[in-house]
Formats: structure tokens, C-alpha cells, sequence
């Protein structure tokens, strides 16, 4: 089975990185020298990661990555990248909880050195489960494991969740919380709300996501939950996983104080998305794992927080991920690897999802 190519999402040379970077280390490390400057395999669509060695006696690891604020000529996802946002955020995870992640090194806050902003941190070894092709399709490792092994590795995932939401002293968290009233949700979705505007500046809206905030509206949850530290891009392909338990939790950017449901909610639907896309293809993908029901039972029994109000939450995670697709349609568009569609909603691979949401039919029919 074949895809259309993986989109863009730099305009960078790893070469050019390498000699910079090294010309970088002469201060901190004289003598040090970088090689082997390489994207990995799962580079996501925001910030960049390129992994290289560093050969210095003295280097804290020999193994790292850099963790690099997306290009600012390649029509970046997110309006602002806060890097020194980026590395608190793992190395207050590293201080109070269990969670695995990787050792930050260095954090550079000047643009000049590379281009943009970036931090050095220890890498991390093992294997992720892929996002092209994905991995509910035939041919990747996770497919190929056995209902135990995923099941175990499904149940590891869960338990990062649970140690990071019961771990992580919530207070430390808050400098993560959005300016303006109301509660860590309402700032939540008014700072999607914004980022929306931003995606949409200049080119045409999407009736479909629109939708959607206006059913957030009609269905906001009476209760406001108790807000903790969430990961904020809670799915499996960001996790390094050793056998079938995680080595490394990654991809912070998208941090945030609100609701623990935030992060189930993220993890049930980016899960949806690629097994609704591998059985709209005809392909059985894997139907037993991931579960809505079988995530929000097992969390309450880690944490003993009963998970509430988890469609809203499930809708407002589709809808997230439809400004994100939206967003990286327009950068196809930029970078003239597709033409301007007539409808702009087609480009959210998963609109039919989000419309069933919307319109009450999804969960009935899955």
C-alpha cells in the first residue's frame, strides 16, 4: 500500500546543522566535535529533533539530540516555539516523577547559532511505534506483536499517564496556564480558539472544526476538574519503548495545565484516527487495543480518578488535531506539493470522524 509523500517540514541542511553545532560545543567543550547529524526516522511535523554523537572525553553523553525550534522559513505549525518552555517542562517531569525522560544537556535560547532556539539532551535508545506507515498497519513491529505484548505495552503507557498526572505537584504546573479567565479548560480551548484565527489568517476557514467549537459550547462540562501537569501530545508514536515498556517520554511542546482527561482524551483519538483511516482502507488494523473504554477503567483504577465527561474531551481532541491537519494542508499548499482545494475541510483526513462526533453518531457506530 502506498501514501502520498510525507509533507515537507524544513528547509535545513543536517550537514550544515553538524558544522554549527560543532562551532557551538568550541565554547562549552573545546575540542568537542559533532558527527552523524541525522533526522530520525518519527521526525514529527513541528519542532525538529536530529540526533548526532558528540566526541569529547568530558561530554555528559556521547549519544544526543537536539531538539531544534521548527524553521522559520518552513511555514511552522505553531506561531511560537518556546524551547526554554520545552526543556522546564522535561526537566521538572525528571525532577518529581517516574516518568522517563531524556536527560537535558544544554539549553540555547539565541536564535544566532542555529538559526533558531534549541536544547541538547541525552539520547535515548529503543523503538516507536510508526506514524508512516502507521503502525495499525500490517508490516511495523507493534502490528506484529502478540494481543499480550501490546496489551502490556498499553498498560505501561497508561501507568506514564498516571505517574505524571498523580506525581507532578500541580502548583509547579501553572506557569503553563494561559492568560485570561475562567478555568484551566476554558483557557485551553480559548488558546486553541486563538491558534484557529491564526491558522486561518489569510486563507479560507473550515465550517467543519467551526462546528465543532460551537458543539464544545453546548456540551461544556458542569464540573471543572481538578487541573495537573499534561503531557499535551499523549500517544504512543512519542514514546521510545524498550521491548514493550517506555525508555523515553518525548515531544513536550504541547504541555499544558488542565484537566487529566486532556491527555486520555489525546490518546484514545490519535489512536481513532489511524485505525478509523486503516479500516476505511479495508484493513482490520488492530480493533482490540487502545480502547476508549479499556483506557478510562484501567486509569481509574492506577489513579482512582473515575475519567468524566471523556466525549467532550474526545471531540475537543479531534478538533485540535483537524486545526493541526489544517494547518500542514496550508503548508503543502506553501511549499506547492498540493494545490488550494475548493473545500478546505478536505483537508482534515479525518473529517468524517469529527463530523459524526458532532453530530452524535460516532461512538454509536465505533
Amino acid at each position: 500500500m502506498t501514501t502520498a509523500p510525507r509533507p515537507r517540514t524544513t528547509t535545513r541542511d543536517p550537514e550544515e546543522i553538524g558544522r554549527r553545532l560543532t562551532a557551538w560545543f568550541a565554547g562549552r567543550l573545546p575540542g568537542a566535535r559533532v558527527t552523524g547529524v541525522h533526522a530520525p526516522a518519527s521526525n514529527g511535523m513541528s519542532s525538529e529533533t536530529l540526533l548526532f554523537d558528540l566526541d569529547h572525553p568530558s561530554a555528559p553523553a556521547h549519544r544526543c539530540a537536539l531538539r531544534l525550534a521548527a524553521d522559520p522559513a518552513a511555514y511552522t505549525v505553531f506561531p511560537v516555539y518556546d524551547m526554554a518552555r520545552q526543556h522546564r517542562v522535561m526537566s521538572l517531569v525528571a525532577e518529581h516523577t517516574g516518568v522517563p525522560v531524556p536527560r537535558t544537556l544544554w539549553l540555547e535560547e539565541d536564535p544566532g547559532p542555529l538559526g533558531a532556539p534549541f536544547f541538547v539532551m541525552e539520547r535515548a535508545e529503543g523503538r516507536v511505534p510508526p506514524d508512516v506507515m502507521p503502525y495499525t498497519y500490517e508490516g511495523n513491529w507493534l502490528h506484529s506483536a502478540t494481543d499480550a505484548e501490546r496489551a502490556q505495552l498499553q498498560d505501561a503507557t497508561l501507568t506514564v499517564l498516571a505517574r505524571l498526572h498523580d506525581q507532578f505537584p500541580a502548583q509547579e504546573a501553572r506557569f503553563l496556564l494561559p492568560p485570561g479567565p475562567g478555568s484551566p479548560l476554558r483557557r485551553h480551548v480559548e488558546a486553541q480558539r486563538a491558534y484557529y484565527a491564526w491558522v486561518v489568517d489569510g486563507v479560507a476557514r473550515s465550517p467543519l472544526i467551526e462546528s465543532a467549537f460551537d458543539w464544545l459550547e453546548k456540551h461544556w462540562p458542569e464540573e471543572s476538574a481538578p487541573a495537573v501537569l499534561s503531557w499535551g501530545d499523549a500517544r504512543i508514536g512519542n514514546i521510545i519503548y524498550e521491548g514493550f515498556e517506555p525508555a523515553a517520554v518525548l515531544d513536550w511542546e504541547m504541555a499544558a495545565y488542565g484537566p487529566r482527561e486532556l491527555d486520555l482524551a489525546w490518546t484514545v483519538y490519535l489512536h481513532r484516527f489511524f485505525q478509523d483511516l486503516t479500516e476505511s482502507l479495508g484493513q482490520p488494523g488492530l480493533p482490540g487495543f487502545l480502547r476508549r473504554h479499556d483506557i478510562e477503567r484501567r486509569y481509574a483504577e492506577l489513579t482512582g480518578h473515575t475519567p468524566r465527561d471523556m466525549e467532550f474531551h474526545t471531540l475537543y481532541a479531534a478538533l485540535r488535531h483537524a486545526v493541526l491537519m489544517l494547518r500542514i494542508g496550508y503548508r503543502q499548499v506553501h511549499f506547492g506539493e498540493v494545490r488550494v482545494p475548493a473545500d478546505p475541510d478536505t483537508m482534515i483526513l479525518h473529517r468524517a470522524s469529527l463530523d459524526a462526533m458532532v453530530r452524535g453518531t460516532y461512538w454509536s457506530a465505533g
